[in-house]
């Protein structure tokens, strides 16, 4: 007996894992070959093939599907592609520009001195930082995720992700206040 959509949902929603498994078997070829077409990396298409599947179980008492169960399916995949692929442009571009200016650029001793004792400040100051408020801050800035994939990771709403960056840059703005010519003078205010 085939069973409806919305049948579907409601079975994965009360934990069927039975049913869960089907639509993971029906699907799961087809669509990492939709991820592949765009990403041209079949690793990279099944690991997110399989991320949408785990969001699916995971968010499973919350989600919400308005259109056909197929075309949630193919439009979760196509945007992970597009942002793994965005993801991977801005990576690109910053190891670009690092690798451009570390060749060309020349740093006088007393901006590499500030440097240092910056970064060993704001690395004191990041360990003052309140726990979940450390954790997202350093998956933030220092893993470049996206709020979102930290949200998701984390199992947290984006607003508490949000709200917990925002924290985390005050806290930090009034921890590193001494420091701010220096980053004005290494411009690097725009990482708080």
């Amino acid at each position: 007996m085939q069973l409806s959509d919305t049948q579907i949902l409601i079975a994965i929603g009360q934990g069927n894992e039975g049913v869960f498994e089907q639509v993971f078997r029906k699907h799961y070829g087809s669509l990492c070959a939709y991820g592949r077409s765009i990403l041209r990396d079949s690793d990279e298409a099944e690991e997110i093939v399989q991320t949408v599947f785990v969001n699916i179980w995971e968010k499973r008492t919350e989600i919400e599907i308005t259109q056909s169960l197929k075309s949630y399916l193919y439009r979760a995949v196509h945007n992970h592609c597009l942002n793994r692929i965005k993801h991977q442009k801005v990576r690109d571009e910053h190891q670009q520009y690092a690798a451009y200016h570390q060749e060309t650029t020349y740093e006088s001793v007393s901006q590499t001195v500030y440097k240092n004792e910056l970064e060993q400040q704001l690395s004191v100051a990041i360990e003052k930082l309140p726990e979940q408020c450390r954790i997202i801050f350093k998956l933030s800035r220092f893993d470049e995720l996206k709020y979102q994939e930290i949200a998701d990771q984390l199992g947290l709403s984006v607003k508490t992700v949000e709200n917990q960056i925002g924290k985390a840059l005050k806290i930090l703005r009034a921890e590193l206040a001494d420091y701010l010519p220096v980053l004005i003078w290494l411009g690097l205010t725009d990482c708080l």
